[in-house]
């Protein structure tokens, strides 16, 4: 099974089981992390948001329009800032890496 860290604001890592075909945020989910998504994944919100590793950034599909204009609601946003929700696990993502964005 591919694996995934998440770097907590605290600057702790998690290294977790990642099943293929689960997004980033019920990956979060299903371990406990911190990563609130208000909207339950449906793309109507950006409470999601999340900050991959920039040797990740590359491997991911692009953002649709639709990611791009709630990510303009993210506080803290990045270059390589994308939501949660929209990164679908696969074994070709197996130990990408994404950071909980500072929330204040």
């Amino acid at each position: 099974m591919p694996h995934m860290t998440f770097i907590e604001q605290d600057g702790t890592q998690r290294e977790v089981d990642a099943p293929v075909g689960l997004s980033v945020l019920e990956i979060a989910h299903k371990h406990d992390i911190d990563l609130e998504g208000a909207c339950e994944g449906s793309l109507a919100c950006a409470t999601c948001h999340v900050v991959v590793d920039p040797s990740w950034a590359d491997k991911l599909s692009a953002p649709t329009d639709d990611e791009e204009d709630m990510l303009d609601l993210a506080f803290g946003l990045e270059k390589t800032s994308r939501l949660g929700c929209q990164i679908v696990m696969t074994d070709a993502l197996d130990g990408l890496v994404v950071r909980l964005p500072k929330t204040a």
